[in-house]
């Protein structure tokens, strides 16, 4: 199979990467140090278009598929890996219940305006006790007249202090099965709690979240029926796993050529870094291990472009793809050397803000679970 970029999609990764280098580049470490949430840059990408990429066009979008999505969005994960966690969750996490399930009133209300970058939305699931482990989830949804009463807290919600709404997995029913609803953010019983700070992606704001009591009309139910939120999440991890990948390989893109750049610049005994063998033999391996995981994440973007089976391959993507980006990233400190631990240079923000990926979409250690089983089957 051909995995050359068509004309299509060389525009979209050139019109982004242009993007990238003039608007996200040089206000990076900035962002990074204000640790302020980039809505200016989060407007852009609305206008650009990018949030609505693979929506149709009824709703605002493009109608484009996950190969292109994750060609837009490594070139800005190359820029600034906090505004690529909130682009990514606005256009995948953030909008695609509403896409698949929201009625006509949501749709106006909510996800146009979200995929043209004027409202925010963020997902509420892990919890304090459950991450991995979706039956741990504890928020509960209780059966009222016109709705429902939510009780519960979550944890790590990306984007919660400036989202608009919320899209709370939840358990209902006799059955006590996951059920997806709306929350928006002037709810009575929404509570935006204390913010999660760590060590990177610092202009990407995390916090708790808590629902007590809160009322969620029966409008806002974004189920079918009860219990039928597992299914939809599960359709949806791979492409999360795809994406994800993808973010690695632009901050691993962006180590390597700051490490390639340092090496040409910075001269010892007389000649640059990059004459010694020492130095050309780790940006060889830095290289050959990034262009593996292109390639990778590109085949599990098009076999879920071809509707083909993916979920494993889609594991697979973004295993390698983040563990190799944590290895570049790390080996383009070396580079540096001292100057690597120099707040003054982008490759200790890269080093930090690449454990992001590390997490998101399941952690390398369930990925490995699910690769093993999908081979042994």
């Amino acid at each position: 199979m051909n995995f050359d970029l068509s004309d299509d999609q060389r525009a979209i990764r050139d019109a982004f990467a242009r993007f990238v280098d003039q608007r996200v580049v040089p206000q990076a470490a900035a962002l990074d140090e204000a640790r302020a949430f980039p809505r200016e840059l989060f407007g852009e990408l609305g206008r650009l278009g990018f949030f609505g990429l693979r929506y149709p066009e009824s709703v605002g979008g493009s109608g484009l598929a996950l190969p292109e999505f994750a060609l837009a969005l490594e070139e800005i994960a190359r820029g600034s890996m906090s505004l690529a966690g909130a682009a990514a969750m606005q256009s995948l996490m953030g909008t695609k219940f509403l896409h698949l399930l929201g009625n006509a009133d949501i749709v106006e209300r909510l996800l146009k305006p979200a995929l043209a970058g004027d409202k925010i939305g963020a997902v509420c699931m892990t919890e304090p006790n459950a991450g991995s482990d979706l039956d741990g989830i504890a928020t509960s949804a209780r059966k009222v007249e016109g709705g429902y009463l939510l009780d519960g807290q979550k944890t790590w919600v990306t984007s919660a202090p400036v989202a608009d709404f919320f899209t709370v997995f939840a358990k209902a029913g006799d059955a006590k099965r996951l059920t997806i609803f709306l929350v928006e953010r002037h709810f009575k019983g929404v509570h935006v709690g204390r913010e999660i700070h760590k060590m990177g992606v610092w202009a990407l704001p995390t916090s708790q979240l808590a629902f007590d009591g809160c009322f969620v009309p029966d409008s806002h139910r974004l189920s079918k029926e009860e219990g039928d939120g597992e299914q939809h999440l599960r359709k949806l991890l791979a492409e999360i796993r795809i994406i994800t990948g993808a973010m690695a390989l632009g901050v691993a893109r962006a180590a390597l050529d700051a490490a390639r750049q340092y090496a040409a610049e910075r001269a010892q005994f007389g000649k640059p870094i990059n004459r010694f063998q020492a130095i050309q033999l780790k940006l060889a391996e830095m290289a050959t291990a990034l262009e593996s995981a292109v390639h990778l994440v590109r085949y599990a973007a098009w076999l879920h472009a071809a509707g083909k089976p993916h979920h494993k391959e889609a594991a697979m993507a973004k295993l390698h793809a983040t563990e190799t980006a944590a290895t570049v990233c790390d080996q383009a400190a070396r580079v540096f050397a001292s100057y690597g631990y120099a707040m003054e240079y982008p490759v200790q923000r890269y080093l930090r803000d690449v454990r992001f990926t590390l997490i998101g979409g399941g952690t390398s250690e369930i990925l490995k679970l699910i690769i093993a089983k999908e081979i042994a089957a």
